[in-house]
């Protein structure tokens, strides 16, 4: 069952998703393999620090978050990766790793790259290993309202 918070905000909404339920996996390639779905369509959450407050950048799982380009974009003076440590109280009902692109459920500011943004449907993790949701990425963008930049490069 998908994060309590993220189906209540959805349902309340009215907003058209699908659930899909696949085996537990951990990686972007391994879910996006058994979901069926390419990469570059599978949203993935990356939480970083931005002049020491937590934040999360959402990008196309095919790609990287590039902590230079999103410190110029975000224009911040300090960026990093948080730790487990440092944001995993903040995700109640989500497992650590899947915690779904809503930062607006849980205060917390959200970045999207661009090139997600072209995207008619996004897919992402709902708050397990073993499911994601898909919606269109016009009713994500208008729940959310993130700060859409530049900061994604190619995975290597």
């Amino acid at each position: 069952m998908p994060a309590t918070k993220l189906k209540a905000l959805l349902d309340a909404s009215q907003v058209k998703y699908s659930v899909l339920t696949h085996s537990t996996a951990y990686t972007a390639p391994e879910i996006a393999s058994l979901a069926h779905i390419r990469g570059q369509d599978l949203a993935k959450t990356v939480i970083f620090k931005i002049d020491d407050h937590i934040a999360m950048a959402v990008l196309p799982s095919s790609r990287h978050v590039d902590l230079s380009l999103l410190k110029a974009s975000a224009k911040a003076k300090t960026i990093s990766l948080a730790s487990e440590e440092e944001f995993g109280h903040l995700f109640a009902g989500c497992e650590i790793g899947a915690m779904p692109p809503f930062g607006n459920l849980y205060g917390i500011p959200v970045f999207v790259d661009e090139t997600l943004s072209r995207d008619k449907e996004i897919a992402f993790n709902a708050g397990t290993h073993s499911e994601l949701i898909r919606m269109s990425y016009k009713d994500f963008a208008r729940l959310v309202q993130p700060t859409v930049i530049g900061f994604a490069a190619k995975a290597a």
